[in-house]
């Protein structure tokens, strides 16, 4: 690990507004080292998501009950209308906090990956009250099936982690690749319903679950054989639901001229 990536990483505190930089332990750096050389280290990418910050308590709080007004979820794609529309007075109890995670995150990215740039974004709030989760899924890099793996940071605030499959998922035996098809497409499969493979898999912690009011470092993408995309599925809110917020933003990469 060089010197100078760590000094900016701990420099980068002072001008963050939302999020503290994760700590890193030796083992973390070495796999950074490895993304920030070469994004697309397959190898590397077993063993994200990988936590890089952690929102404030003071702004978890806030944008916690900014969610609990809303009984019904809102959702939003920052578009390039995004800033138009804000600007021209249409409310968005989250924006102005969307926006800063959005120069927080970026920073952190020009330092961990510095050929990482905006692609596309989404965020969440309100009350989510769907009885089963959304399936087993990747994040897309434009819908493009050749595209390789791409940097995406999601973070959930206070309540309803997101859960992922731990490691290599292409190393996984017969049974436990088709308890997750029994995620993915929520059907019955031979193991079980879907249900009871949810239970099971988080028990064996082939899911395991992303903390709260952190910011996740994932993997997007389609297709590549070079690139092992994020396998993860939303939790399920309790009978009545359960209010969050949801900030997810995704990078493309480019070549250094």
């Amino acid at each position: 690990m060089t010197k100078s990536l760590r000094e900016a990483w701990t420099s980068l505190s002072s001008r963050l507004e939302l999020l503290e930089p994760a700590a890193f332990s030796d083992a973390q750096w070495s796999l950074l080292e490895r993304l920030h050389q070469n994004f697309n280290d397959r190898e590397a990418h077993t063993k994200l998501p990988m936590a890089i910050a952690r929102f404030r308590d003071d702004v978890a709080k806030e944008v916690f009950e900014r969610a609990r007004q809303f009984d019904e979820v809102v959702t939003v794609n920052v578009d390039d209308s995004w800033e138009q529309r804000l600007a021209g007075g249409a409310g968005d109890a989250m924006a102005e906090y969307v926006r800063l995670y959005n120069e927080d995150v970026d920073a952190m990215m020009g330092v961990l990956v510095p050929a990482a740039r905006y692609r596309k974004e989404h965020y969440a709030y309100g009350r989510f009250v769907f009885p089963e989760p959304h399936g087993l899924h990747t994040d897309h890099s434009l819908e493009d099936p050749a595209a390789g793996g791409e940097p995406i940071c999601i973070a959930r605030i206070e309540t309803l982690g997101t859960h992922y499959v731990d490691g290599d998922y292409r190393t996984q035996d017969a049974g436990t690749q088709s308890m997750l098809k029994a995620l993915r497409y929520w059907i019955d499969v031979p193991e079980g319903r879907p249900e009871e493979v949810f239970d099971e898999l988080l028990r064996r912690g082939t899911l395991r679950t992303i903390p709260v009011n952190h910011v996740m470092l994932m993997v997007a993408g389609n297709g590549s054989e070079n690139a092992q995309v994020t396998q993860h599925i939303s939790a399920r809110p309790p009978d009545g639901g359960l209010h969050s917020a949801f900030f997810q933003r995704q990078y493309r990469l480019v070549t250094a001229p």
